[in-house]
């Protein structure tokens, strides 16, 4: 076991060098407590963090932790979680790679294996259907449809890229974006695994801590109240960037439009607030909402995480409900506790009161 394995754990080397080291998974989950806690800690900051968490230094631990945290999975066995799991393990394994190819040559001479942009390609079987050129990658139109397909942005769309010989040209950060896709779809591959009651038995404990976590994040989704005062800054700046008409990111399009269909506004109520936006257009706003609404989709989207929300710069004016460590991990945790604590006069619905005030305009009499 090599710690190139241990870094990427989905990959089929590490596979072989599990296979190789004759591991009995039902002994390891038995007897194995720092491979077990990895396996939970693996699942757990995927659903709360959309990560994996930090890497353990022993090189077996994480390497192990992998398989033994796709049984947690499996036996858990919702939706939601094996959804999130894979987009962690891709998220992190992706802002690894990033780093590694990007560092330096003679920096990385130093290290005793690392990983190549061809050996990435040639892990998904990419080698002859991404290129390099001079100014950057072209893919071929097949393999771009299916790894940018769930990707969010109209610069993503195939009508807005230049095909020329069935080739998309795509510059390194896409090409990059592509790969974590495949490998979110090599994470989800054989999800849930048939997984024998010998083991499932020694993981009572860790699959029941999932559940648990999975039950408090479905607590937010019952919210169908929509008071834009008692909403987490960072939705409150989105939503007043967009009421302003100013141009959004696509990762803050997203998180806006998915916080907003999570407290259960409809896509109608989405679309029309959008309509101030540059660049609005109604179909494509319309199909977007209902992608992460599920309509269109195979998978209901949540709103980002704050640790996400850090990431892309849309954490914005945190106050102390932010700082809070209850309510500092999901925006939705944070609209959750202001409903809870707020006074019957402070829950009157945005959009009872939008519809009051069009009745009473239309109800005025001119003198």
């Amino acid at each position: 076991m090599k710690p190139l394995h241990a870094r990427y754990p989905f990959m089929a080397g590490a596979r072989e060098a599990v296979q190789e080291a004759s591991v009995d998974l039902a002994e390891v989950v038995a007897t194995d407590e720092d491979v077990v806690e990895r396996a939970l800690e693996r699942v757990e900051w995927a659903l709360t963090d959309g990560t994996v968490g930090d890497t353990r230094r022993q090189t077996r631990v994480e390497l192990l932790s992998y398989p033994v945290a796709r049984v947690i999975v499996s036996t858990v066995d919702e939706h939601i979680c094996t959804r999130k799991y894979a987009q962690a393990e891709a998220a992190s394994a992706h802002e690894r790679f990033v780093e590694e190819l990007e560092t330096e040559t003679e920096l990385r001479s130093t290290r005793q294996q690392h990983l190549s942009l061809d050996a990435l390609l040639a892990e998904f079987d990419l080698g002859t259907a991404v290129r390099e050129t001079g100014d950057g990658f072209r893919v071929t139109v097949g393999t771009y449809l299916e790894l940018a397909a769930d990707q969010w942005g109209d610069e993503w769309r195939l009508v807005n890229r230049s095909l020329v010989d069935g080739e998309v040209p795509v510059d390194r950060e896409e090409l990059y974006v592509l790969l974590k896709q495949a490998i979110r779809h090599r994470v989800v591959d054989g999800l849930p695994l048939s997984v024998p009651d010998v083991i499932a038995e020694n993981l009572d404990e860790e699959v029941e801590r999932v559940r648990e976590t999975l039950s408090n994040m479905d607590l937010t989704t019952e919210i169908d109240t929509v008071v834009p005062d008692l909403f987490p800054p960072c939705m409150k700046h989105l939503l007043d960037q967009v009421q302003k008409g100013e141009h959004l990111a696509h990762h803050s399009r997203f998180a806006i439009a998915a916080f907003l269909t999570n407290i259960g506004m409809t896509t109608d109520e989405i679309v029309q607030l959008f309509e101030v936006n540059p660049g609005f257009g109604e179909e494509m706003t319309r199909y977007q909402v209902d992608h992460i609404r599920g309509d269109t989709s195979p998978t209901q989207y949540s709103a980002p995480a704050c640790a996400t929300m850090q990431s892309y710069g849309d954490c914005v004016n945190k106050d102390d409900i932010c700082e809070d460590e209850i309510n500092e991990s999901h925006p939705m945790s944070y609209y959750e506790h202001r409903v809870e604590e707020a006074d019957d006069d402070e829950l009157t619905d945005w959009r009872e009161g939008a519809g009051e005030d069009g009745d009473d305009d239309s109800d005025e009499s001119p003198d």
